[in-house]
């Protein structure tokens, strides 16, 4: 029955006009719309939408990710916009934050949104 909808994804945030102003001008997300109870982002064809949960707190798995064609130059674009990678002790990663798979044919990264929702970029997904 589902095999054929459009999926929609779900970040949720305490303050989703807060939050939609960091996707908006930090990650470049295109605003669609906005209501009393959601921010609305395209998602090259997905819909996200921001949702408030007052009170809500971030837990430690990643929420969203991207696949990138360049992971290194994804980065770079992100820290230009003030974003800091994550790096887990003992997880593997490079000084710069990445993982990279045993076969090295996939890397990945990840940081927090200001509400520190665990975001991932992909390389070679």
């Amino acid at each position: 029955m589902l095999t054929h909808a459009k999926a929609i994804t779900f970040v949720l945030t305490p303050d989703h006009n807060r939050a939609a102003a960091w996707y908006r001008d930090v990650l470049g997300l295109t605003h669609v719309s906005t209501d009393a109870f959601a921010a609305t982002f395209d998602l090259a064809g997905t819909t996200l939408r921001l949702t408030t949960v007052p009170g809500w707190t971030a837990g430690a798995h990643t929420v969203l990710g991207w696949a990138v064609p360049d992971l290194r130059a994804a980065m770079a674009s992100l820290k230009a916009k003030g974003i800091e990678f994550l790096v887990y002790p003992g997880f593997g990663q490079d000084a710069d934050g990445v993982w990279s798979a045993p076969d090295r044919a996939v890397k990945l990264c990840w940081f927090n949104d200001p509400d520190g929702n665990n975001l991932s970029l992909t390389e070679g997904a």
